[in-house]
């Protein structure tokens, strides 16, 4: 999951219409896969820094709860219809989002291409 993560930091880096997006937000957001958690912390929109966790000592804005298998059905080129928004795992009930909800809303197109950035392969 790290590996992934480091590949999405890459990613956003090289997309400037990305960080143009996120200009804004500068949070830190908890995402938990199966026990594991990472917080990533934004600043103006790039990736800062990815933190394993857990850690009751590191704040966060929101998150994002699931599970490893719903991901990588969500880093499907073309997933198959509720894996394909972070609200359609919501809606199946595969994923919980907590916090302030506002926040992720009100950078919601952000967030979304910043996950949707796991669906790039990753060089071999």
């Amino acid at each position: 999951m790290q590996d992934k993560l480091e590949h999405m930091r890459q990613e956003l880096a090289a997309r400037p219409d990305l960080l143009r997006l996120g200009a804004l937000f500068s949070e830190t957001v908890l995402l938990e896969v199966d026990a594991a958690e990472y917080y990533l912390s934004f600043d103006k929109g790039q990736l800062a820094e990815i933190t394993p966790g857990p850690s009751r000592k590191t704040p966060w804005r929101f998150a994002l709860r699931t599970d490893a298998e719903v991901l990588a059905a969500f880093w499907e080129p073309l997933p198959r219809p509720g894996f394909h928004d972070i609200f359609g795992l919501v809606k199946i009930g595969r994923a919980r989002i907590d916090g302030d909800i506002l926040m992720l809303v009100k950078n919601l197109r952000f967030f979304k291409e910043f996950l949707a950035l796991g669906r790039t392969e990753v060089a071999a």
